[in-house]
């Protein structure tokens, strides 16, 4: 990253990698296209999106390049935990080895990937290899409020936003640090059996040139 003042977070997600979806797909036929599923740490840079959103173009500048987890798994090696279209299993991110977010990623995703998948094809084809995200993974607190950090009994974020937006609400103003030069970000899932799913994305945020 350029420059710390941009706002560096992570956004920790589950992704679909489709075959060919026709223009106009039904939720149903957009699901039956899925045929990888791979973690995605889609990363944002917080203080550039105000500006960009205000002109109306979208994200560009502020959505640099995303980092996919090593592995790629068919839905049908998720056994159990897929199912209506999303993965029920706890997406666990660490920052700096310590534990950030343990948040399941089937619980609370407003849209299955069906329909995600086919919102995208309302207006165009997508070509085999197309990867949809699912949205940064978030569950609500036990009492239906917001969520809670790990450290607290809660399962945490899986972006740095959503706490700085917490504490926020509760303060007057946020407290987390957006990444810094130097952090090492973690994102990984395990099966019931605590085996590694797709691999670890595992990345330090460095200047251009590698230096920390």
């Amino acid at each position: 990253m350029a420059d710390e003042a941009f706002g560096i977070d992570l956004e920790g997600e589950v992704a679909a990698i489709v075959d060919d979806v026709a223009m106009g797909a039904t939720p149903g036929e957009a699901a039956a296209a899925i045929r990888l599923i791979v973690l995605v740490n889609d990363v944002s840079l917080r203080n550039l999106i105000p500006a960009e959103l205000a002109k109306g173009f979208g994200f560009f500048q502020s959505k640099p390049s995303s980092a996919f987890s090593p592995v790629a798994a068919t839905p049908d090696e998720l056994g159990d935990a897929w199912r209506d279209g999303k993965v029920h299993l706890p997406l666990s991110v660490d920052i700096n080895g310590k534990p950030f977010g343990r948040a399941n990623a089937g619980v609370d995703m407003t849209f299955d990937f069906g329909r995600l998948i086919a919102h995208a094809a309302k207006t165009r084809p997508l070509g085999a290899g197309t990867i949809i995200g699912s949205g940064t993974v978030s569950n609500k607190g036990s009492d239906g409020g917001p969520g809670r950090p790990v450290a607290d009994g809660g399962v945490g974020y899986s972006c740095i936003a959503e706490v700085r937006t917490i504490e926020t609400i509760g303060a007057g103003k946020p407290e987390t640090p957006y990444l810094r030069f130097g952090d090492t970000v973690r994102i990984e899932m395990k099966d019931a059996k605590g085996h590694s799913i797709f691999g670890a994305i595992e990345q330090t945020v460095t200047r251009p040139d590698g230096a920390q």
